[in-house]
């Protein structure tokens, strides 16, 4: 979606973008300005939300990397801000209060959200669009593991009535939807058979599944039972850092196929074994380039798993997002790839959805 400018300022950015390998930093980092006043831009991940409704509380990853004004200054449009909720016990108490507290964290993060300056709440791609025009930020309400669902698929509609348009499906363990990737059991073979009636209640209600966490197994019944085209907000590509989190080629493939998305995500642990001080985001655009190379660059874009564990040298936070549009831009990627990978590809994903 092109936000429209002067003709002067098209004709500059298209000066600017030409013969890349040329320009100095200042240039680079003009025409990076410029890419993102012109285009929408959207992360497909982060966990904020409970930093900001719980600032009080630590944790083993940085937080603080997502605000509001800091979205502006990296020329950051949208990000889904995901309402994570950690697997507990799989029983009766266990699922009501997983939901419970996920219902509260979401109802105070909304509120939270809509008291700030120029920031909306978005559920659709004219949203988004709408959003960019008048020079709002937009807020989409996500929820990352399927465990306050439980075993009660009404809670799916309940859970899209508040605002949810993305669910992943698990976390790290596995739940009554799935088996997770991190979990050393296959309980389910993949998706249970209340899982399989999940996919189809989200496809009917058009939100978006998220593949990020689950298991190989779960991945392609998911991809087998569902109608419609499936999204992994926060992944990397196995090939090249072999993690239990990250996705195989053939799976790559599998999701673009079916016109998914495979958004790469920022997190050292997804990247590379390196020190932590040596992972760039020259890393970060390693893992691009592959994922374009088996899916197209249709169907890649930008999970950052910021405040959940992303973050490298020189993207430490949102309003470095420009950073990678010019390292992108040095590697040749032209304007329409990088319109592509930063917006147009999730909102064409959203329509498709919500058809």
């Amino acid at each position: 979606m092109k936000v429209n400018l002067s003709i002067l300022t098209t004709i500059l950015f298209s000066l600017l973008i030409s013969n890349l390998y040329a320009q100095n930093e200042r240039e680079l980092t003009e025409a990076a300005e410029l890419f993102h006043k012109k285009y929408f831009t959207i992360d497909t991940h982060n966990d904020t939300a409970l930093h900001l409704n719980n600032p009080e509380r630590g944790g083993s990853v940085i937080k603080g990397q997502v605000t509001f004004p800091m979205m502006r200054e990296g020329g950051l449009d949208a990000a889904l801000f995901a309402i994570f909720i950690g697997q507990g016990p799989r029983t009766d108490e266990g699922h009501i209060s997983a939901k419970e507290s996920a219902e509260g964290e979401l109802v105070k993060f909304l509120d939270y959200a809509g008291r700030q300056e120029r920031v909306r709440i978005a559920h659709t791609a004219d949203d988004l669009i709408k959003n960019k025009v008048d020079g709002y930020l937009s807020v989409v309400p996500a929820l990352e593991n399927g465990y306050p669902i439980g075993k009660d698929l009404t809670l799916i509609e309940y859970f899209y009535n508040l605002g949810v348009r993305a669910i992943t499906l698990c976390h790290n363990k596995n739940n009554e939807i799935c088996d997770a990737s991190m979990d050393g059991v296959s309980e389910h073979g993949g998706l249970s058979e209340f899982g399989v009636s999940v996919v189809k209640e989200m496809n009917r209600l058009g939100i978006a599944i998220d593949v990020s966490h689950a298991s190989v197994e779960t991945l392609k019944d998911v991809i087998e039972v569902s109608s419609k085209p499936v999204i992994a907000t926060h992944s990397g590509v196995w090939s090249i850092k072999n993690h239990n989190r990250n996705l195989r080629d053939d799976e790559i493939a599998a999701i673009a196929q079916r016109g998914g998305l495979i958004q790469i995500a920022t997190g050292r642990f997804f990247l590379s074994d390196k020190p932590r001080e040596q992972v760039t985001v020259k890393d970060i655009a390693d893992h691009i380039d592959h994922a374009v190379k088996i899916a197209g660059i249709e169907h890649v874009g930008l999970g950052t798993d910021f405040d959940g564990g992303g973050g490298v040298v020189g993207l430490e936070n949102v309003s470095k997002m420009k950073s990678l549009t010019i390292e992108l831009m040095r590697r040749g990627y032209s304007e329409y790839q990088l319109s592509r990978f930063w917006g147009e590809n999730f909102l064409d994903f959203l329509r498709k959805i919500q058809n």
